[in-house]
This record gives structure tokens, C-alpha cells and sequence, in this order.
């Protein structure tokens, strides 16, 4: 065979076998009238790059905002007329945080209802184009997952600030309900990857867990044991592990997991998305023919006036 045949039909195959898959991450927005009025825009700027589909992370309000049913109601408008699928995981804004008195000084566990009401009725995404959810079986309809590609996508109700711990030694009883569940969610999830044989598993929820201090020795109580069992499953999976956040307001991507003689896991990466004041959005590529399996691309909207 002739070398440039060759080199042709080598092209061809890496061509026919190289898949790639977008999606779009966006979080902690709207926090002012600005971005309200702003964020249509650039859901449409988001649904024009062809993702497959879009997810927010968590924060649909400012944290002085009220937590009132109107604003929830307004937030799923936006939400349904994006063409692209759209999940929403919820932050500490849109329910924990809830009970301060700027917030209207409403009962967290009646407001984390009311979303489960708004945003997770039935077994399907948000927006126009819909994709079927599995939720989590129970109470915790918030928790769900599905497939994209080769990458299980999960959900959590991992809320930022001390994830509903409280301020005592002893943890919230709602933290003592809500938290088994996650742990249980997640397990299974790395369970479902490995017998299915995927190439990667992406967990979305809204808290910064603080990867830096668990690492040295001192992680937060709210999300220890969250990390413990991230930490062992991670390490035990053959695949990619993405870990998709906001909650402190700095895009970062990353690789801050590390085993406990403090060596980074090379299969663990984390994305933060833009937060207030900066308003953007990332861009995520799952490439099938790449060792590390995802890209991403920042996106900042420079239709906003910072």
C-alpha cells in the first residue's frame, strides 16, 4: 500500500472511532437585576455551541434575596425555554440559607419542598428539549443521574457554607437524613459506572467542599465523609472522576484530590464555575479518544458590564 494511502486510512479510523460530546456549566447567577435580565441571552449564546446540554450548579439568587415562591417561579421560566436540557442542582441561596430574616425567615425544609415541587416534579430535565432523569428513589428527587457518551452525570444536594451542618458539634437533623442519602447516591452511581464500564463519572452539586484543607488533615465536618468516600472511590475507579461546583465564586480547573500520603489522584479533576460579580459560563468536551477524556473552555460574557 502506498504511503499517503496509508496515512489516509489511518486518518479515516482515528476519525470513525473519536467521539466528542459539549455540554454547558454555568452557576451562582442570577445575583442581580443585571444578570437576570442577562441570562436568556446567554442561555441562547450557550444553546448556539450545540450542547448536549446545560447545568446549573446552584445560587439562582443572591444570598440577601427573598426566598419567596415568585422568584422560584420566575428562575423555572428562565430555566424551560432554554432549547438545550437544563438540570439545576440547588445551593445553599435557594434553601439553607433560607431562614435568615432578609430571606423572609422561611423554614429551609419547607423551602428545599417547595423546590422539589417547582424543579423536580416529574422524571425529566428542564427546558424545551427534555432528557429522562433516574432520581434517586425516596424523598431525595433532587438527586439523579444520567448518560452522556461514556460519563455517568450525577446530581447531589450538597449545599455550600457548612452543608446544612449547623453551628453545634452536633449535626442538624436534617444534615443527619439528607447525608446518608448523598453518600448512598454517590456510591451507587460509581458502582453503575463500573458495571456498565464507562469512561468517566461526573458529579454535580454546588458546594466548595474545601479540597485544600481536607487534604491537609482538617476538612470540614459538613463534608468529611463526603470526601472519605470520594477520595476511596475515586481510587478504586479505573475511569475519569469530574467533580463540577461553585459556592465560592472563582472559576478554577483543577486537580485537588490527593490520596493520604498527599499524592494528587491523576483521574480526579474539578470545575468551578464563574460566580458573581464575573458572569461567564465553561464549556465541556467529553473526547473519547483522549487519556484525560475532558476539556473545557471558559467562557466569559462579554455582553455583561462588569
Amino acid at each position: 500500500m502506498k504511503p499517503w494511502l496509508t496515512l489516509l486510512l489511518l486518518i479515516f479510523t482515528h476519525w470513525a472511532h473519536a467521539e466528542t460530546w459539549h455540554f454547558g456549566l454555568i452557576g451562582d447567577l442570577p445575583y442581580n437585576e443585571r444578570q437576570r435580565a442577562e441570562l436568556p441571552l446567554m442561555l441562547q449564546e450557550i444553546n448556539d455551541s450545540r450542547v448536549s446540554f446545560i447545568a446549573h450548579i446552584g445560587d439562582i439568587k443572591n444570598g440577601r434575596d427573598r426566598c419567596d415562591d415568585p422568584l422560584y417561579q420566575d428562575r423555572l421560566t428562565v430555566f424551560m425555554r432554554s432549547a438545550a436540557p437544563l438540570i439545576y442542582v440547588p445551593g445553599d441561596n435557594d434553601w439553607t440559607d433560607c431562614s435568615r430574616a432578609s430571606n423572609g425567615a422561611y423554614d429551609p425544609l419547607e423551602r428545599l419542598g417547595k423546590l422539589r415541587d417547582v424543579f423536580w416534579k416529574d422524571s425529566f430535565s428542564l427546558g424545551i428539549r427534555k432528557i429522562r432523569l433516574e432520581r434517586q428513589t425516596g424523598s431525595y428527587v433532587e438527586h439523579s443521574r444520567f448518560t452522556l457518551g461514556p460519563v455517568l452525570f450525577v446530581t447531589l444536594n450538597l449545599p455550600g457554607g457548612d452543608n446544612h451542618f449547623g453551628l453545634t458539634q452536633t449535626p442538624s437533623p436534617e444534615f443527619q437524613a439528607r447525608n446518608p442519602q448523598v453518600l448512598a447516591w454517590a456510591k451507587a452511581a460509581f458502582a453503575h459506572a463500573r458495571q456498565e464500564n464507562l469512561a468517566g463519572i461526573a458529579f454535580l452539586f454546588q458546594a466548595n467542599p474545601a479540597f485544600k484543607h481536607y487534604s491537609k488533615g482538617f476538612g470540614h465536618r459538613g463534608y468529611l465523609e463526603f470526601l472519605d468516600m470520594l477520595r476511596q472511590e475515586t481510587q478504586a475507579f479505573r475511569g475519569q472522576v469530574l467533580v463540577v461546583h461553585g459556592d465560592t465564586h472563582k472559576h478554577q480547573i483543577d486537580h485537588p484530590l490527593r490520596d493520604d500520603q498527599g499524592k494528587k489522584l491523576a483521574n480526579f479533576t474539578r470545575v468551578e464555575t464563574f460566580g458573581y460579580p464575573e458572569t461567564g459560563w465553561v464549556k465541556g468536551t467529553i473526547d473519547s479518544n483522549s487519556p484525560t477524556l475532558f476539556h473545557f473552555e471558559a467562557k466569559r460574557w462579554t455582553a455583561a458590564t462588569q
